[in-house]
C-alpha cells in the first residue's frame, strides 16, 4: 500500500510570476509561448481563461503542466478550485467572488498551494496569512488592459503588508520593467505579468528584463 503523503509544492522565494493571456490559441502555441516565459526566468505560471468550456481548460492544463514542472515553477489556476484539483495543478489563486478561500486555507492536508487577492485590503491580507494562505496578492499599481476599471492600489500598501507580515507578497497590474523596481523596493516579492510578456515581440527576452530585476542589488 501507498503510503507517500502529498505535500503541497514550494513556492519560490521571488521572482516573475506570469499569468497566461485570455485569448484564444492553439495548445501548442499556449505551450511554446510559456516555455518562452519560463526560459526568460518566469518562476510561477497562472492559468488564466475566463470564457472556455472545462474540456478546453483542461486540455491546455494537461499540455502546460509537463512545461512547468520540467522548469520547477508551480502551474497554479485562477478562480476556480474544482478545476485546478481535476488537472492536478499545484496551485488556484482565488478573488473576492471565487470561491471559499477560508475553508480551503485551514483544510487539513491540503495540497493546493492558495494565493488570495487582496486588491488594496492590507487587514484581509494579515487575516488570510493568519489563516494559512500561501501568498496574497495586490493590485492594480498602474493602469490595465486586463482590468481597465480596477481600483488603483496606492504603493504604501506594499510596505503596510511587509510591515505587519512575512508572507509572500504579489504585486499585480500594469507591471513594466520600468517601474517594477519601485514595487520590489517597496516589498513585493512577485511581479504577475500578461501583456508585458505575452503581447512582446520576444517573450524570453521580455521575461529576462523582469527577472533581471530579482537579480539586482539594489532591488
Amino acid at each position: 500500500m501507498n503510503t507517500a503523503v502529498l505535500r503541497r509544492t514550494r513556492l519560490p522565494v521571488r521572482g516573475l510570476y506570469a499569468i497566461t493571456p485570455d485569448i484564444d490559441l492553439p495548445i501548442d502555441i499556449l505551450v511554446a509561448w510559456i516555455a518562452a516565459a519560463l526560459a526568460g526566468g518566469a518562476v510561477v505560471v497562472q492559468y488564466r481563461r475566463k470564457h472556455v468550456t472545462r474540456a478546453t481548460a483542461l486540455a491546455e492544463l494537461a499540455a502546460l503542466s509537463p512545461v512547468c514542472r520540467a522548469a520547477r515553477s508551480p502551474l497554479i489556476v485562477n478562480d476556480d478550485i474544482e478545476l485546478a484539483l481535476a488537472a492536478s495543478a499545484d496551485g488556484v489563486h482565488l478573488g473576492r467572488d471565487d470561491g471559499d478561500w477560508e475553508s480551503l486555507a485551514t483544510e487539513a492536508n491540503r495540497t493546493l498551494l492558495l494565493g488570495v487577492s487582496c486588491y488594496s485590503d492590507v487587514d484581509q491580507a494579515v487575516e488570510a496569512s493568519a489563516r494559512g494562505v500561501d501568498y496574497v496578492a495586490f493590485g492594480s499599481f498602474f493602469p490595465s488592459d486586463t482590468k481597465p476599471l480596477a481600483r488603483p492600489c496606492p504603493l504604501s500598501v506594499l510596505a503596510s503588508a511587509r510591515r505587519r507580515m512575512a508572507l509572500p507578497i504579489v504585486a499585480i497590474g500594469g507591471i513594466t520593467p520600468e517601474n517594477g523596481a519601485q514595487l520590489l523596493h517597496a516589498g513585493a516579492d512577485f511581479l504577475a505579468v500578461i501583456s508585458g510578456l505575452f503581447a512582446q515581440p520576444s517573450i524570453t527576452a521580455a521575461a529576462a528584463r523582469y527577472a533581471n530585476l530579482f537579480g539586482d542589488p539594489d532591488v
